[in-house]
């Protein structure tokens, strides 16, 4: 797969976030359920009067159903004429046609090599819970999980130190056919705010589906006392699907930021990304 874009067209890269509470998850999907990726797509068609043409995005993460994003990235391939005709008006335009709970806050033409999935070195999510007797604040309802068992995140932290650095998360990875569950933790630490509700950082080169999720899932269970802090890299080491490891709901969830190398590290950031990932030591079939 090639990241030059053809000749006659630009890369535009687009910062963005939105309210997933009302979206069937970031991609495009048949039966008309609304997805993030379908509402800019279709918003760009009409601004720009391309009539049936539609110009396809590429994400830095495919959020699920009801995962919201404060810091997406996508990019988008726009003939440079029509790039030069709305380029300066093409943002205001978008604002007034996006519903309230999608925002697109910059367009600029992207570097040489830039793609916003493959050139990504980082994904940032925070995934937030209360473990408040009374539950959630009415105002965060929509963006934080009520635990109902006291958590302690101590040992909620000292599980998380197990589980940094590359492995293979198959234990926390919903499979999918000829995909790596090979990842690299970057950072994994809980705090609790002052106002009780403990935010979860979860920073990895890449996340395979249900992973975030699913590591908060095992993470509670070490946090309310039903497990102990060794568990999850037990659960890690033995890389099958534990039942005891639940997916926790997704409202709780937030892509904060992707990352990007330099311009000049683009292109080896892109042909590094797609390749197969093994761990040291393991054979090749």
């Amino acid at each position: 797969m090639s990241d030059e874009v053809q000749p006659g067209f630009v890369r535009v890269r687009m910062d963005l976030s939105y309210d997933g509470s009302g979206f069937s998850g970031w991609a495009k999907q048949a039966g008309g359920r609304r997805t993030v990726q379908g509402e800019i797509e279709d918003a760009l068609r009409t601004v720009t009067r391309s009539g049936e043409t539609t110009y396809e995005l590429t994400v830095a993460g495919r959020t699920d159903a009801g995962v919201h994003a404060r810091g997406q990235v996508a990019h988008v391939d726009l003939p440079e004429d029509l790039w030069s005709e709305h380029r300066e008006k093409l943002l205001k335009r978008l604002a007034g046609r996006l519903a309230k709970d999608v925002r697109i806050w910059s367009l600029e033409e992207a570097p040489t090599g830039f793609n916003a999935r493959f050139s990504a070195v980082w994904r940032r999510y925070a995934y937030r819970v209360t473990d408040n007797p009374g539950g959630v604040d009415p105002l965060l309802r929509s963006h934080v999980l009520w635990h109902d068992w006291p958590l302690d995140v101590d040992a909620m932290n000292e599980a998380a130190r197990r589980l940094l650095g590359e492995h293979d998360f198959a234990a926390y990875c919903k499979r999918r056919e000829g995909a790596t569950t090979i990842r690299t933790l970057q950072e994994l630490s809980l705090v609790r705010g002052e106002d009780g509700v403990v935010t979860a950082t979860v920073r990895a080169d890449a996340f395979c589906h249900n992973m975030v999720r699913s590591l908060i899932g095992a993470l509670l269970f070490v946090g309310d006392g039903h497990r102990g802090p060794e568990w999850p890299g037990k659960v890690l080491a033995a890389g099958v699907r534990d039942s005891a490891v639940h997916v926790v709901r997704p409202h709780g969830l937030t892509l904060e930021e992707v990352g990007y190398p330099t311009d000049e590290l683009l292109a080896a950031r892109n042909k590094e990304a797609r390749n197969r990932r093994t761990l040291p030591g393991a054979g090749c079939c």
